[in-house]
């Protein structure tokens, strides 16, 4: 994708977020279903009570965001190792 497409696609972007009076009922649709996302994950039946779906749908999605950040911070570590290897191999 060109820089200029980029660019335009940002101008659209900030054009549009600064018509938007509420910005939670526009993102509201994705909201509710990158959480029934997690409903469907530990209830694929439905067959459990909303309350036992709820605790068991948070603790999904709370399993989903710490498996992010471990990703996250291996990749951390890896880029912290490279750039520490690339200093020591640089001649001064």
């Amino acid at each position: 994708m060109s820089s200029s497409a980029v660019e335009r696609g940002r101008l659209g972007a900030h054009l549009s977020w600064a018509r938007t009076a509420d910005r939670a009922a526009r993102t509201r649709p994705a909201r509710q279903a990158f959480l029934a996302r997690f409903d469907r994950q530990v209830d694929p039946d439905g067959q459990l009570s909303p309350e036992e779906r709820a605790v068991r749908a948070e603790h999904a999605l709370k399993a989903q965001m710490a498996r992010i950040r471990l990703v996250r911070a291996a990749k951390a570590r890896r880029n912290r190792t490279k750039e520490r290897s690339a200093e020591r191999t640089t001649p001064r």
